[in-house]
């Protein structure tokens, strides 16, 4: 990420040395996924302020971004320590979580207590009845209820959350040192208030593990590892969230502006949930209206519209994401904008 960042930023410095051209009035940055992370953090102030390459940008379109910065490596570490101690709770022959990285994870043991089919291809899993709990476990880490979430539990990209299980908290040793833990998470079944009894069992057996902000600290030499977005920019932007994203979920979208709107910068940020059950899956669309609405708005155009992802009742609304949606995707429900 560090990397993405750096050389983004060199090839809009080196703009005129490649076309011979004039400096250009305007430069826009736009992003997905990963690309989605650069992208958010690129016009951060604390990027600007370490990178070895600075840009000031003068608008940014993030879609389906990891603007959440470090929590995706926390979710994907919560997400499979649940799911192996799920499957041990259920099937005390399936091996316990007893460590991490753990060596035991067994996702053919996970996959026989969540699916009585599990999900290939384009083909949705088809859920157990102890499947359900660990579909409401996901929705709850993953943004809470919101139409189209549960849809997207059950795609093919939980294999490839499940593929993270088992690692260690180094991202793939871009970390000297354990980022990620799940000390103080709430693991819980369904969305209410208080825990039930079992889900208190679960809290209370899960092995439990700190997580370690200090392995992507400030460095001296530039970014850090995993640049981070605190929220800390002053031009437009537009960001696109996929409302069931397993992989890199709407949490994200709900961090974003948490930490925006505690800088005082939430005027200078503009969201969009997209009804997608799958990763990046937008149609080019949803995608061009959100860059060319950025653009407007950027040339002094009026302010455009968004969602409110911190309104939980909005949220959980069965029209959510409809106003910014273009289609109606096969297999979901019909969209009808509020």
């Amino acid at each position: 990420m560090r990397t993405g960042v750096e050389d983004t930023n060199e090839l809009a410095l080196a703009f005129t040395d490649i076309t011979g051209l004039a400096d250009p009035d305007r430069l826009y940055i736009i992003g997905h996924s990963m690309g989605g992370h650069v992208t958010a953090a690129a016009i951060e102030d604390e990027t600007l302020a370490t990178a070895n390459n600075p840009v000031q940008y003068h608008g940014a379109v993030p879609i389906c971004g990891v603007v959440g910065d470090t929590y995706e490596f926390q979710y994907l570490t919560q997400a499979t320590m649940a799911a192996q101690h799920f499957a041990h709770t259920v099937d005390p022959s399936a091996p316990p979580l007893e460590a991490i990285p753990a060596t035991n994870f067994d996702i053919d043991a996970i996959n026989d207590v969540v699916w009585d089919t599990p999900p290939a291809g384009v083909s949705l899993g088809v859920l157990s009845e102890e499947g359900e709990k660990m579909q409401a476990l996901f929705r709850h880490l993953t943004g809470g209820e919101r139409p189209i979430a549960d849809i997207g539990f059950r795609t093919a990209l939980w294999g490839t959350v499940m593929g993270t299980g088992g690692r260690d908290g180094t991202v793939n040793g871009i970390l000297a040192e354990e980022l990620t833990g799940n000390a103080g998470v709430e693991y819980q079944f369904d969305n209410a208030p208080t825990l039930t009894a079992e889900e208190q069992a679960f809290n209370d057996t899960i092995l439990r593990v700190e997580d370690n902000p200090s392995a992507n600290a400030r460095r001296s030499d530039g970014l850090r590892w995993i640049p981070v977005i605190n929220g800390e920019f002053n031009i437009p932007v537009v960001s696109l969230q996929g409302l069931g994203d397993l992989y890199v979920p709407f949490e994200h979208g709900k961090i974003y502006r948490k930490r925006a709107e505690a800088n005082g910068n939430g005027g200078w940020l503009v969201q969009r949930a997209i009804r997608s059950p799958s990763h990046c899956d937008f149609t080019l669309d949803e995608q061009i209206n959100a860059f060319e609405d950025m653009v407007a708005w950027e040339q002094g155009g009026p302010m455009p519209g968004g969602d409110d992802f911190l309104d939980e009742e909005a949220v959980a609304a069965s029209n959510f994401g409809c106003a910014y949606s273009t289609v109606d995707r096969p297999g979901l429900p019909a969209c009808t904008p509020p």
